[in-house]
């Protein structure tokens, strides 16, 4: 089973458009089954899309404007043969401009969704505001599929310490939960993000994958990194899939990153193919 997380940093790309049509090619070719997408925007001035909207899943009373990113994405998979079922949640206000959020898409009909706040704000013009997004689907009623986008470590209003406790604590009354998508928490770092994460018993699929390649999701300094990191820094894996069991994972690769596809927003993505079988 292929599953895909990927930062968007949609509308917000330059040559935007061509970047929507180069990640709708690759997903129509590789087809994953799941697909965990953040900072998904729609512009707040934008008319709302009216009557029914194919595959479309709500996980609350939000309104689809025609701009939309996964709704765009959804169209034109559908224009391509791959119908993908999809539901999207808005939670803060980005750029001065744009409804900012979270979005799950899946092959599989969305039999629930569940979203999560993990900040101790819950304010919509607050950018520190952050909640997960997850679905079940038909095809694997008994895994839950989460889209992530954590705060900083060193946030001392939002940190992502406290984040991670709640989504821990939230998790416990599932059996099995991928969480998917940026942790803000760069594996090269120790005794911070990513090793609570591993310390928490949800596994890092990268480190579990039999093939993989480098796995740098970033490979420049982006915003919000700029005055945390050296601008010689070869790159960040920051983008990452956990799994809350220790699952068989054939396989994980890097995709649009100019050379698995085309670069697509500036976060590259990751996709794992594991099997269902739980050690």
């Amino acid at each position: 089973m292929k599953i895909l997380t990927l930062n968007t940093h949609s509308l917000v790309e330059d040559n935007y458009s061509q970047k929507l049509m180069d990640f709708v090619n690759a997903i129509a070719k590789e087809q994953p089954e799941i697909i965990a997408l953040q900072e998904v925007n729609q512009t707040s001035s934008e008319a709302a899309v009216t009557g029914e909207i194919s595959g479309y899943v709500p996980c609350g009373d939000f309104t689809v404007r025609g701009d939309n990113h996964v709704y765009n994405a959804a169209k034109r998979l559908e224009e391509l043969g791959a119908h993908y079922y999809w539901t999207y949640l808005p939670m803060k206000r980005g750029y001065d401009k744009y409804d900012e959020g979270i979005a799950v898409m899946s092959r599989s009909p969305i039999i629930e969704t569940q979203t999560v706040l993990v900040s101790g704000v819950d304010d919509y013009a607050d950018w520190k505001t952050r909640k997960l997004l997850g679905i079940r689907t038909e095809a694997v009623p008994d895994e839950w599929f989460f889209s992530v986008h954590y705060g900083w470590w060193n946030d001392s209003d939002e940190s992502f310490q406290s984040q991670w406790q709640r989504t821990v604590k939230y998790m416990e009354k599932y059996e099995t939960v991928w969480l998917m998508g940026d942790f803000n928490s760069p594996a090269e770092v120790r005794k911070e993000g990513y090793d609570l994460a591993n310390s928490s018993r949800f596994y890092d699929s990268y480190e579990l994958a039999e093939k993989k390649d480098s796995g740098i999701t970033v490979g420049k300094i982006i915003d919000g990194w700029r005055d945390k990191l050296s601008e010689n820094a070869d790159g960040m894996r920051i983008d990452h899939i956990r799994c809350s069991k220790k699952v068989i994972v054939t396989s994980s690769e890097v995709l649009f990153s100019g050379i698995n596809y085309p670069v697509v927003s500036d976060h590259y993505g990751v996709m794992i193919n594991y099997e269902r079988s739980l050690v």
